[in-house]
């Protein structure tokens, strides 16, 4: 079926120069934010970095310390939370229990003073996959399907913007990657702009058409799924979207098109648009799985880069792949994850290896910044 949402034409969302102070704490500093209309966006971070200030300013639970907020050519800013074409969908739902499921997504309507509202409360449980549940109560539902109530009770409001504020937390891990699909299913086929808060990077990378990787307050890096994970920005977006190998090493020269950089004493090249700097010491970062283990002196170099006198030290079956552990001649662990396919024997700990991976496949960091960014923050809302 085709959905008849939205009434309003489609409008950008944008936050200029943002700020929320709480006494001598800034949850939100100075933020500059295009949500393109009908785009999927999400804002991706650990808890306290921000982002569900950010999502309660949008939806006028909050009020900004500076800055505004506008929807097209329309500001927000000053507007009570009902006033808005926003309507937010909150991780406990918040559904009425002494109400029917057709009545919890007709209350909006009635409310307004819709008279013909059955073909479109009709419409939206169709929509969520809820047609034949109208007559149940919200505690006669499993926890995906009241979601997907609350959901169709927001988008029946015909909002401009749908807030998600950590939607799917509640769920367990296979209802949630379910709903992960239907949520998509559901904004693409409505076609306006969902605006997800969330700390699960593969829920963010799912679904989302657009990232905000949220941390302390700022926005360390905007981009698609594949470009925040293929060419991270910083080290905290390297460590917090998925897992990196970052190595120090040191730019020792430049051709037409790659920096050349000494890695302990081993030359590596990396393709010049994949260097954040170009000059000076440096992270050198690998995906894990980018990297291509072989024991040691069996296989040579053919244009990729290579690190030799590794030794396998961990070996984790983990189903689709296997997790290795591989300690370099200066004593710094690897972590590399190979597929399952069968094609090759499993290495066991103690072998020699040499680790292999193409300069493609490798981005440059500035050495200034920390490590470990990213990689112990805890999940939750913020």
């Amino acid at each position: 079926m085709s959905a008849t949402i939205p009434a309003a034409p489609p409008s950008d969302l944008v936050l200029s120069g943002i700020s929320k102070q709480y006494g001598a704490s800034r949850a939100v500093d100075h933020l500059d934010l295009t949500v393109p209309a009908g785009t999927f966006f999400a804002l991706l971070g650990p808890s306290g970095c921000g982002k569900t200030t950010t999502l309660r300013m949008v939806a006028g639970l909050e009020e900004p310390s500076t800055g505004s907020i506008r929807l097209g050519e329309r500001d927000i800013t000053g507007l009570r939370a009902y006033k808005r074409p926003v309507n937010t969908v909150f991780q406990n739902y918040a559904l009425f229990p002494h109400l029917d499921i057709f009545e919890n997504v007709a209350y909006g309507l009635r409310r307004r003073g819709v008279k013909d509202f059955k073909p479109k409360v009709d419409e939206m449980l169709d929509l969520v996959e809820l047609g034949a549940f109208g007559k149940r109560r919200p505690a006669q539902l499993s926890g995906g399907q009241q979601q997907r109530v609350a959901l169709a009770r927001a988008l029946i409001n015909r909002p401009q913007v749908l807030l998600l504020d950590e939607p799917l937390g509640a769920l367990d891990l296979k209802l949630r990657r379910q709903m992960q699909i239907e949520l998509k299913r559901i904004q693409t086929e409505v076609g306006i702009t969902f605006v997800h808060v969330t700390h699960d990077q593969e829920e963010a990378m799912t679904m989302a058409d657009t990232i905000a990787v949220m941390n302390g307050g700022l926005i360390e890096q905007l981009g698609t799924p594949t470009e925040l994970y293929d060419l991270p920005a910083t080290t905290f977006v390297a460590n917090f979207l998925g897992q990196s190998n970052l190595i120090r090493a040191t730019i020792i020269g430049q051709t037409d098109d790659d920096l050349v950089l000494d890695v302990h004493g081993r030359k590596v090249t990396v393709p010049l648009p994949r260097c954040r700097v170009t000059e000076g010491d440096v992270w050198m970062g690998i995906r894990p799985e980018k990297v291509f283990l072989a024991p040691a002196g069996t296989e040579q170099s053919n244009g990729v880069n290579q690190l030799r006198g590794a030794v396998v030290t961990d070996v984790s079956y983990v189903g689709v792949s296997t997790q290795y552990l591989a300690k370099l001649p200066w004593d710094q662990e690897l972590t590399i994850f190979e597929q399952n396919t069968g094609a090759r024997d499993t290495l066991v700990v103690g072998d020699q290896v040499d680790l292999h991976w193409q300069p493609s496949h490798t981005f440059v960091l500035d050495a200034a910044q920390d490590a470990l960014a990213g990689v112990d923050d805890p999940g939750g809302a913020g």
